[in-house]
């Protein structure tokens, strides 16, 4: 995740407008808080308009931004959401289930920084939200913004390299009539 290594890639600038749709789970109020915080003011250093859109929990964070991208006109997306072990397993399903879907979510082509932040107690979720140190958000809205930028890049229309069939294609039969 971007934000999180010593290799700081910076962030990329854009020749046309980009939109990005900050979809948080607000379970632990100052977590959600501080996560916002921190991937907004990413993106307003980067130039970009964003809009924030509140789901109940983070296994719904995959679906709303599947829903939001087949009915507007977002360029990426930032989930956000914090999940804290519990006694039950619970935890695993929410962790594992919400990863998989942001995953195949963008193996589709989806631009989706994951700031959803899995810990085992609430100082370490405290640390992860905290833009001065781990600053996971951050480092999601910077994620969104490399992978926009990397679909901008190398998203135009193919063309001149490969096989192409022209016009009407003829196909050899056997010389069988079909009935």
């Amino acid at each position: 995740m971007a934000g999180h290594s010593d290799n700081d890639l910076g962030l990329p600038r854009f020749d046309d407008p980009v939109k990005i749709a900050i979809v948080i789970a607000p379970y632990y109020t100052a977590i959600s808080e501080a996560q916002i915080a921190a991937a907004t003011a990413v993106l307003e250093k980067a130039g970009v308009s964003h809009e924030t859109i509140e789901v109940p929990g983070s296994l719904e964070i995959a679906t709303a931004i599947g829903i939001i991208n087949r009915l507007s006109n977002f360029d990426g997306f930032v989930a956000l959401g914090c999940v804290i072990r519990g006694a039950t397993s619970h935890y695993d399903v929410v962790v594992n289930e919400s990863a998989r879907a942001l995953t195949m979510l963008g193996l589709q082509g989806l631009c989706i920084g994951n700031g959803i932040i899995t810990v085992e107690n609430r100082d370490q979720a405290e640390e992860r939200a905290d833009a001065e140190r781990l600053n996971t958000a951050g480092g999601a809205a910077e994620a969104a913004l490399h992978l926009i930028a990397l679909t901008r890049k190398y998203g135009a229309p193919k063309g001149g390299i490969g096989f192409k069939p022209r016009g009407t294609i003829e196909i050899a039969d056997d010389g069988v009539a079909q009935a």
